[in-house]
């Protein structure tokens, strides 16, 4: 290697784990206990990564005696081989956590699957009646919730499993458990209906929407729902009130929205910068306030991941282009700087790995030192 392209190393490159996927990256997830991410890819299959690093960042980090300028070396070894498992053939696999490392996915013939951070089918929890749409799964409660589009199915893990729809011309698309447990809510044509999960059945709470609502992020305290909307933009939707706001005027869809518990904000792609509001009440003030982030550009932000511990947010781009920016700031730090359009992001628990894929099936597992947001 020589000293030019010693110079052009981007942070991609010296701190990316990174695989080559046969289908695009279509979502991300990591274990509850941050040891491992699992990859859904497109063509059906899970492919699962541990977090621990043989060659991590501070292992390689160099301080200078006489200047004390800091440098670090590129990896000398290839990273370990991604496990994969096939789990369906038809479309990507829904994922979400289950117990402290594993995961749990749904397949094509209405199998709700519990998958091992070693990539092994560990057994079918439960079936649905036609190939599943989504999953959830509570940490809090143990509860996983799975949909084949025409009802909700609930498992509390003993065997038993509860029913919900609202008729043979509803179709759900996307679940979303609060962080609690306590409720669970479902996305129809109209709008959502949110059933609570604690103490005896009853009817759901319906909240009208323009239209129908795809991606749902509950905010921390789970009286708060964010969903993008078919028509454009995306609503949040009050559970307490059920009042609903809406943001409009993206340039594009809105794929992903998450909520940022240090900053106390949520951010959403679809537009040429990182779109952020404040959440804090302001007196006399009933609109949330825009938070300019990041830098603006000719490029769309196709995915964004709020930091768990931290007021920052990491945005993919259309151009392949991963950059960190702290919330309400204009400064961004690059990550990566270019390759096929950024599919999905995702932060760690502990806020140390950014795991990323791509158009172009690239997987990849990005490990900060901890010097590196001091």
């Amino acid at each position: 290697m020589n000293q030019q392209s010693i110079r052009n190393l981007t942070l991609f490159d010296l701190l990316a784990r990174s695989w080559q996927r046969p289908s695009a990256i279509a979502g991300i997830c990591f274990s509850i206990d941050g040891s491992a991410v699992g990859f859904a890819e497109a063509d059906g299959s899970v492919a699962i990564a541990p977090t621990v690093d043989a060659e991590p960042p501070e292992a390689r980090i160099r301080v200078s005696a006489d200047l004390g300028q800091t440098t670090i070396r590129p990896r000398k070894e290839s990273p370990a081989p991604i496990i994969s498992a096939a789990i369906r053939r038809d479309r990507g696999a829904p994922l979400a956590t289950h117990r402290e490392s594993g995961f749990v996915c749904g397949g094509a013939t209405g199998d709700v699957l519990s998958l091992s951070r070693s990539g092994e089918v560990e057994c079918t929890l439960f079936r649905t009646e036609g190939p599943v749409v989504a999953v959830e799964h509570s940490p809090r409660t143990g509860i996983i919730a799975a949909t084949d589009g025409d009802q909700l199915y609930l498992s509390r893990g003993r065997g038993e499993i509860a029913r919900y729809g609202r008729g043979p011309d509803s179709r759900i698309e996307a679940l979303a458990i609060s962080p609690d447990g306590s409720r669970i809510a479902a996305s129809y044509a109209d709008g959502l209906s949110v059933w609570r999960l604690e103490g005896s059945a009853a009817a759901p709470q319906e909240i009208g929407l323009p239209s129908r609502p795809h991606t749902l992020r509950w905010n921390a305290q789970g009286k708060t729902l964010a969903c993008s909307l078919e028509s454009g933009g995306f609503g949040l939707v009050d559970l307490e009130c059920g009042r609903v706001e809406t943001f409009g005027d993206f340039p594009a869809p809105v794929r992903m929205l998450a909520w940022s518990g240090p900053a106390n904000a949520v951010v959403a792609s679809g537009a040429f910068r990182v779109a952020a509001w404040s959440m804090k009440p302001s007196p006399g003030v009933d609109d949330h306030g825009a938070l300019v982030t990041g830098r603006p550009g000719l490029v769309l932000v196709e995915a964004v991941a709020a930091h768990p511990k931290r007021e920052m947010v990491a945005a993919g781009y259309a151009n392949g282009q991963v950059v960190i920016a702290q919330i309400g700031r204009r400064d961004e730090m690059p990550v990566r700087a270019s390759g096929r359009a950024i599919t999905a992001l995702a932060w760690s628990p502990d806020g140390r790995h950014l795991a990323v894929g791509d158009a172009g099936g690239t997987a990849a597992i990005v490990t900060f030192p901890p010097q590196i947001f001091k």
